[in-house]
């Protein structure tokens, strides 16, 4: 099963060049690097490192719509930039996705730093995945070209889109959770403070589900 990572990137240039190589070194079909408006050198890092680069108008939703239209492979796999894959992530994707009545994946949540905030945030999103079977797009989501194409492409919403995704999937089967791990950057819940991070994230959820617009939650989120 040939596979396309497609990595959304906004001013990345610290972190884009290791990510595409170890990427590129697991021999995935290709890598895509859809750049929304860097201002430093991210578009340039990425494609030195190999990586098709695409330009887009910034929105995590919008650049990955656009990767996935590019995209060339069976399967496609979504990845933040600030993640680390498992090395052998292309078997496990090709592996999980053969699997009767699945239509995408993830891998296991966990960040690069440890500590008993980061271990209760990490157990939450474990419950989260476990019990409402709900990962997120720092979980390296990933789904058949076929199956992504049948649920109308990969929602251009400015926030929350991978929540989009993933409820859209579920309307045509399972989302399989792998027990290997994708490593997140902790960045966020430094910058904002793991409790406000986390607050912030089940408040953007609640008004998702109650029927305010992507963009207005994106609006005031940016407040």
């Amino acid at each position: 099963m040939t596979l396309s990572v497609i990595i959304p990137a906004l001013n990345e240039a610290e972190n884009i060049g290791a990510v595409v190589e170890a990427v590129l070194r697991a021999k995935p079909h290709e890598v895509i690097v859809v750049d929304g408006g860097s201002m430093d050198a991210t578009a340039e890092i990425a494609a030195q490192a190999g990586a098709i680069v695409l330009t887009s108008p910034p929105g995590r939703g919008l650049q990955q719509r656009l990767g996935a239209e590019r995209a060339q492979g069976e399967a496609l796999l979504f990845l933040h930039a600030d993640t680390k894959l498992p090395e052998n992530f292309p078997a496990i994707t090709a592996e999980i996705l053969r699997r009767k009545n699945i239509a995408g994946g993830a891998f296991r949540f966990k960040l690069e730093e440890s500590g008993l905030v980061f271990g209760w945030i990490e157990r939450l999103v474990d419950w989260r995945c476990r019990f409402f079977d709900l990962p997120y797009g720092d979980q390296a989501l990933f789904v058949r070209a076929e199956v992504l194409k049948l649920i109308g492409g990969y929602p251009a919403l400015p926030i929350m889109e991978d929540y989009e995704l993933v409820r859209k999937l579920k309307r045509v089967g399972r989302i399989e959770v792998a027990e290997e791990e994708a490593i997140t950057s902790a960045r966020r819940w430094r910058r904002l403070g793991a409790l406000h991070a986390s607050l912030t994230n089940i408040a953007c959820l609640a008004a998702y589900k109650l029927g305010v617009s992507a963009e207005t939650i994106a609006r005031r989120r940016r407040t």
